[in-house]
């Protein structure tokens, strides 16, 4: 079993002060290559998928991570505005997948997660923005508990968002992460000089992948093999 992840596509529009795509298709079909040799049987892309900002918009960009080999588990970034009804995307393809407030499996794994958001502590955090971190944590849970209920123990987490403020202070997010005993956490967002500041590693028993494609280097990894 293969499990690749990614995050942060933007398909759709050049966006040179992050990820350097200078030539969007040749980006694109790299990855295609990549997860055709590996063989892979799941990917897990972390948000930031499209430029588009309206549903019929988006297709040729969903599309485009439908046609890629395996299963395609989805979680919302900042920019996908085109993000609608989650049953109503749900029901559009049958490898690609999305999560909201659910879960999804990949053998004895459950791929729970949210889009995340600032964390406290972080600069410029306001009130507004403690409503929303909020509201995700909720989600957050709503994901880990649905999986929970259904009798699973083993937990990947696809948040957009990093987990943590830039001082890499213990969020509730982790406070989570830790009480279910989630394994791994992907997450993306970060780009350009954000990049200096990355958690990308094992910290307290969980695994944390910094998944964005620019900083991956457009090239998707293994996350887990067996």
């Amino acid at each position: 079993m293969r499990f690749l992840h990614l995050a942060d596509l933007h398909i759709g529009k050049r966006v040179n002060e992050f990820s350097m795509i200078e030539d969007q298709r040749y980006i694109l079909n790299q990855i295609l290559d990549i997860v055709k040799e590996q063989e892979v049987q799941c990917v897990l892309i972390a948000g930031d998928i499209s430029w588009s900002m309206k549903a019929g918009d988006s297709l040729a960009d969903l599309n485009w991570i439908d046609n890629l080999p395996g299963k395609k588990i989805i979680s919302k970034g900042n920019h996908d505005y085109w993000w609608g009804s989650i049953s109503k995307l749900n029901s559009m393809y049958e490898n690609t997948k999305f999560i909201q407030n659910n879960f999804f499996t990949y053998k004895e794994y459950a791929i729970c997660g949210t889009r995340g958001w600032i964390c406290p502590n972080s600069e410029k955090f306001t009130e507004k923005d403690k409503k929303i971190y909020d509201r995700e944590l909720i989600r957050l849970r709503l994901s880990l508990d649905e999986a929970k209920k259904n009798g699973y123990t083993k937990f990947i987490v696809m948040i957009h968002y990093p987990p943590t403020n830039d001082k890499f202070e213990e969020s509730d997010f982790v406070k989570i992460f830790k009480e279910y005993n989630v394994e791994k956490v992907i997450y993306g967002h970060l780009h350009g000089p954000a990049l200096s500041k990355v958690l990308d590693g094992e910290y307290d028993g969980i695994d944390y992948i910094m998944t964005s494609s620019d900083y991956l280097n457009f090239c998707p990894k293994c996350i887990l093999e067996e």
